[in-house]
């Protein structure tokens, strides 16, 4: 199955600011986040990539921009199931006031159990987010075959509630995982189990391309050390 390449939007004036965007319109990346969107061809160029997708926002849309323009013929895909959690009322809040809020605490430790009001529960998004990603697994599996890489651009919560799926983790789990603004995550998918290969990776790509065949490939161990991912 497919190698999914995460990618969280680079630096927003957002998180700059310490506020928490949500999907508030207009949040745009930072003199830093171009910079860090501008770096992002360079550190894929060694990928084969088959498809781009991206949450709404224009924070995405503006990470992938060097990246389309670097590659021409690489179609883009906006997909809602990776849009921000719906933080509802706290959304354009500024943390440091959230930082008091009781339902913070269960944010933080008991996610699982957490609705943000007038918003989305975090069991809504980490589940509308994993059935986005299955759905764009075998839709990149039939149109590109299963050794296809593709790139998702989304939202850091999104990221580590993915991450969290993929290893099996409870969502209660997932604030334990940090990916910082425009850090390059990659789970390759096989038919049983996917595996975790880059995690919050801010620096060279190229071992994400693909590996000539080898007759040593088939006896690859998977405990003791090994890397598990063929």
């Amino acid at each position: 199955m497919p190698t999914l390449i995460l990618v969280r939007h680079g630096r927003s004036t957002a998180n700059t600011a310490g506020i928490l965007a949500g999907r508030t319109p207009g949040v745009r990346l930072d003199d830093h986040g171009r910079a860090q969107a501008e770096a992002l061809p360079a550190r894929l160029a060694a990928i084969p990539l088959a498809a781009a997708v991206s949450s709404p926002l224009e924070r995405c849309r503006e990470t992938l921009a060097p990246l389309l323009a670097a590659r021409p013929g690489l179609a883009v895909h906006e997909e809602e199931g990776v849009n921000e959690c719906d933080y509802g009322d706290w959304s354009g809040r500024k943390l440091s006031e959230l930082s008091g809020e009781p339902l913070m605490e269960v944010v933080q430790q008991h996610p699982s159990a957490a609705a943000f009001p007038g918003g989305e529960s975090m069991r809504h998004m980490h589940h509308r987010a994993a059935e986005a990603v299955r759905k764009w697994n075998a839709r990149i599996a039939e149109e590109h075959g299963e050794d296809a890489a593709y790139v998702l651009c989304t939202h850091g919560d999104i990221i580590k509630s993915l991450v969290a799926d993929a290893l099996g983790l409870h969502l209660d789990l997932f604030q334990r995982i940090s990916v910082q603004p425009c850090s390059v995550t990659a789970i390759r998918f096989t038919r049983l189990r996917p595996f975790l290969v880059r995690l919050g990776d801010t620096g060279d790509l190229d071992s994400l391309a693909p590996r000539p065949a080898t007759g040593d490939d088939a006896g690859q161990a998977t405990v003791g050390g090994g890397t598990g991912a063929p």
